[in-house]
């Protein structure tokens, strides 16, 4: 016989199940080798898969106008948590405590120094303007010294 033939020879399933070693214990009452061909492997499948891929959307939070840019009415300044940033002068702040312009100008970043508290405010285009009602009050005692 050749060496390619003998490579290549024709095994049969008793000649398989009796050089087969045995891989169970001595209690073990399974047939040899039978056991072997016929055992269920332990599968288990990929659990990983579902606990990944979830993130929430960003917030998109923190200063959008910085200091001395320009605004127009309505323009955010700041989206925020909580006022980390209060309005000051021409500013308004929305439910969700976004800072945002009331009149068009330029944005002022301040820090108050006895209370640490940041303060935006927006120096008006026009320059500050007195609300018709305190402008009235405002008016009256410089009217009075001036008559008498």
């Amino acid at each position: 016989m050749n060496f390619a033939a003998s490579l290549c020879r024709r095994v049969n399933v008793r000649e398989l199940l009796t050089n087969v070693p045995v891989y169970g214990s001595a209690t073990d009452a399974s047939g040899g080798g039978l056991s072997l061909l016929f055992r269920r492997w332990a599968t288990k499948k990929t659990a990983g898969s579902t606990k990944n891929g979830r993130d929430s959307k960003p917030k998109n939070l923190g200063v959008k106008k910085f200091g001395g840019e320009r605004v127009i009415p309505g323009n955010i300044i700041v989206r925020q948590r909580g006022t980390r940033f209060h309005p000051g002068n021409y500013v308004g702040i929305g439910r969700d405590h976004t800072l945002f312009a009331l009149k068009e100008g330029n944005v002022k970043f301040e820090l108050h120094k006895l209370s640490g508290r940041k303060w935006v405010h927006v120096i008006p285009k026009e320059g500050h303007v007195l609300h018709p009602v305190y402008a009235e009050g405002a008016a009256e005692p410089q009217l009075e010294k001036a008559m008498s």
